[in-house]
């Protein structure tokens, strides 16, 4: 969001994720128009304008297939053309994937070897060779951001081979020789220094040795998810090469996600959906030991443990998500632009920040910055034009005051000097006890001398800190950062978060054919008891196939049918499988197959029973030991009648899912008694009314 508009976060209402937004402005998730992204700055000024991959500035409430889409890339956003998919991150092998606002499936299957990021590059070299051939004379604006290399770290098996054996040393060792290539290659100045591991992150030494072959394979995957991304980034520029536009283009390549993410846990996942959910647990060394060839294949959705995370960060403390510290923050960035830049391969070290691009984008394009859009007045951007760097290493610095937050985690720089304090931990998702904010500890680094934020002055230099945390205030005034929320998964649910929902009351009604609903789209049933009723008219020869289903196989839930009979199947995080079967079959005819979930309560994430209905009358029971409190995953959704992308149940395919008969309607009950196990007449005509 910073990026695309040129202002801070907070101002643009992305305090936090959109599956966290709350009431506050600077948590929203929605953009005032006041704020006008870049990309319909350059639109309205005769630019083309396409976004590849990675969208993740949708309010939740908005990602239905109604929309509204003010806020998609190809919507409000300026994109006049957008492929990828909205959200934080996406299965490589099997993406939710739009063309616009349209959903789409993949062109190939991961057997027919499909892959997310190798499908982005070839529709973007697609666009701007198209665009080049048709209007040679227009200029363009091409947004690429791969889904990579976020988890999950997904990459076809001969490029992991490539790294086998590399990484045996551990992350100890690994940040040393990032270190010392750091250093080699004078990105960083020859004086840095390498900051300790903080205590909350354990030594490689002290891993359970039967977890070591996990944790190496964990860090080949990562590594050759990364240089396959870099492959696709490559063939990008090397297509505007092939159209000899590239010295005429200003390309931008900024490496990294605020810091490598460390939200894995201390062993990480083979399915980084069970930490979400607070059942990091059920993935036990002798489970992830079974899973080793299995990392980074379609059967995975995994992550690499907080370890690596902080080797990747080196030389910095920290990770993502600690936005305080270095490690949470700085990423490495190339720009390219050899009209104007004279110098090969120069460093500066200049204080640069997201909201920077914009205004350089727009200065080496010669528009100025624009003040009113679309009869909107706009505010200005909170960045400044990077342009004074290109040609001047020693240029004194212009951008010498920024603040950083995220969960609590927060910090100011200013005129060289850094104040921070870090408040949560990220890979701690629930149960953490927080401190109060203002029980947080701050340091304080002088940047001129200490670029690593090594060497903490708080103690000698309590003025410079308190003149430093004011400021912080002020600009936290300033940008809408306040008030401050440490809240973290109780932000998921948008009732405690206290933002807008698609759907309300205790009771939804779908049609065959729908699909695609983000889990945002469909009322919450988790932790509490639920049913499902659906009018089915089965032929005489029988009918299988999905009825509805949510989530995938990483995480979901599915009531379909099977050699003729109902099935009901609760799957946890694609660890345990609860599956309850109809004694019979469905009779040929008109019916209504009911599903009915009784929470047990007490607490979340708890079991409950089962039982299958035909008409009314009870043809199955089963068993649910747990469920997922949280979330059943970041990139699949509820579909009637068939399943999209992977399958919830092992029993169909997403090819073979679509139910053979007709589904009249689907009705989704939460926390409701229905005690002849039916939709009465007075519910029917609720169904009828809600088609009109």
């Amino acid at each position: 969001a910073a990026l695309l508009s040129g202002r801070n976060h907070h101002s643009v209402g992305m305090g936090n994720i959109t599956e966290t937004a709350t009431s506050a402005p600077g948590q929203s998730s929605v953009r005032p128009n006041t704020k006008a992204p870049l990309a319909l700055t350059l639109k309205l000024n005769g630019y083309s304008t396409a976004q590849f991959g990675k969208c993740h500035e949708v309010p939740v409430w908005q990602t239905s297939p109604i929309g509204p889409f003010d806020a998609w890339p190809s919507g409000g956003g300026g994109f006049e053309y957008f492929y990828g998919f909205i959200g934080g991150e996406n299965n490589q092998w099997e993406p939710a994937l739009y063309e616009g606002t349209t959903p789409i499936e993949p062109p190939k299957t991961p057997e027919e070897g499909y892959h997310l990021t190798e499908d982005l590059a070839d529709r973007a070299i697609a666009w701007v060779s198209q665009q080049k051939a048709l209007a040679p004379d227009k200029p363009f604006f091409m947004y690429f951001a791969p889904g990579a290399t976020h988890a999950p770290h997904h990459v076809p098996k001969e490029w992991i081979d490539k790294y086998r054996g590399q990484f045996a040393h551990g992350w100890d060792h690994q940040r040393e020789i990032t270190f010392a290539r750091q250093k080699e290659l004078d990105v960083i100045p020859q004086n840095a220094e390498l900051t300790p591991r903080h205590a909350e992150i354990p030594a490689w030494d002290d891993m359970d040795d039967r977890l070591k072959p996990v944790l190496e394979r964990q860090m080949e995957v990562y590594a050759a998810f990364l240089e396959h991304t870099d492959e696709q980034v490559g063939r990008v520029i090397q297509a505007l090469e092939n159209l000899e536009i590239l010295d005429d283009t200003l390309v931008y390549v900024i490496v990294g996600d605020n810091g490598a993410s460390a939200e894995g846990t201390l062993q990480g996942a083979f399915n980084e959906m069970a930490n979400f959910n607070g059942l990091a647990g059920l993935e036990t060394p002798e489970f992830l030991l079974s899973k080793l060839d299995d990392f980074g294949a379609p059967d995975s959705y995994n992550h690499y443990a907080v370890g690596w995370a902080w080797a990747m960060s080196s030389p910095y403390k920290w990770t993502k998500q600690v936005a305080s510290h270095w490690g949470g923050t700085r990423n490495g960035t190339i720009v390219r632009y050899p009209k104007i830049i004279r110098e090969k391969g120069g460093i500066r070290h200049q204080f640069c920040h997201l909201i920077d691009v914009a205004p350089t984008v727009l200065a080496v394009a010669g528009i100025p910055e624009p003040t009113m859009v679309n009869g909107v007045l706009q505010s200005p951007y909170e960045g400044t034009s990077m342009v004074y760097t290109f040609n001047d290493a020693a240029a004194p610095e212009r951008h010498d005051v920024q603040y950083f937050e995220m969960f609590g985690n927060r910090g100011i720089y200013y005129k060289g000097w850094s104040a921070i304090t870090k408040h949560r931990t990220p890979w701690i998702m629930t149960g953490q006890t927080m401190v109060p904010f203002d029980d947080d500890i701050w340091e304080l680094y002088d940047g001129s001398t200490d670029w690593t934020q090594a060497r903490d002055l708080s103690r000698e230099m309590p003025e410079k800190l308190h003149e430093l945390q004011r400021q912080f205030l002020i600009e936290a005034v300033k940008y809408n950062v306040l008030p401050l929320d440490d809240r973290q998964v109780e932000r998921v649910d948008p009732a405690t978060a206290g933002r807008p929902t698609l759907v309300r009351g205790n009771s939804q009604l779908f049609f065959a054919g729908m699909g695609r609903l983000s889990e945002n789209s469909v009322i919450n049933i988790k932790n509490k008891s639920f049913s499902v009723t659906a009018e089915l008219n089965i032929p005489p020869e029988g009918a299988d196939g999905v009825i509805i289903a949510q989530g995938g196989r990483f995480g979901g839930w599915s009531v379909y049918t099977h050699d003729g009979k109902a099935k009901f199947v609760y799957n946890v995080l694609g660890i345990q499988s609860f599956v309850t079967e109809a004694t019979e079959t469905i009779p040929a005819g008109k019916h209504q197959v009911r599903m009915e979930f009784a929470y047990d309560g007490g607490g979340l994430g708890r079991g409950g029973n089962v039982t299958l209905y035909y008409d009314g009358q009870p043809v199955g029971t089963g068993r649910v030991e747990r469920t997922q409190a949280f979330i059943f995953s970041a990139d699949e959704t509820t579909d009637i009648g068939y399943e999209s992308g992977t399958p919830v149940a092992a029993e169909y395919t997403s090819k073979t899912s679509r139910f053979t008969g007709k589904i009249g309607w689907v009705q989704l009950d939460v926390g409701t008694d229905a005690h002849d196990h039916l939709i009465d007449p007075e519910e029917r005509l609720k169904i009828i009314m809600a088609r009109q």
